[in-house]
């Protein structure tokens, strides 16, 4: 017997609004029989083949400290720094920049509640 995960908690001060903001990142889909709505203390989101999900949950206290766990991005299609620059605009903030002269490297952003992820290169600059 094993077990498998079936989601993702985020910890956060407002649900609603943390999970809309990491739909526009990743492009996951609510369920439409159960929409995630304003005042919602959980508020879950899944990738669209379904295997992926993010459960936000309402907590009564801002993050504190270092992630002890963390998102690694890759962008789908285009550069690290193409979808770097686009998850800026929608409202992430450089934590740290370990991208290298030679292409290596990676981002380390946060999320408007502070939550740090990176951002890897590409698989085709991943290849290069």
């Amino acid at each position: 017997m094993v077990s498998y995960i079936d989601h993702t908690n985020v910890d956060c001060t407002d649900a609603y609004a943390l999970s809309r903001w990491w739909q526009g990142v990743l492009d996951y889909r609510e369920d439409p029989e159960d929409p995630n709505e304003p005042g919602h203390e959980e508020c879950l989101i899944f990738s669209a083949d379904g295997r992926h999900r993010l459960l936000f949950v309402e907590v009564p206290d801002a993050k504190q400290g270092k992630n002890r766990l963390h998102f690694d991005l890759r962008p789908a299609d285009g550069t690290r720094d193409e979808e770097l620059a686009r998850i800026i605009e929608l409202g992430a903030t450089v934590v740290d920049d370990r991208r290298k002269p030679d292409g290596a490297g990676w981002a380390v952003l946060a999320d408007p509640e502070g939550n740090e992820f990176c951002i890897m290169r590409g698989k085709a600059e991943a290849a290069l």
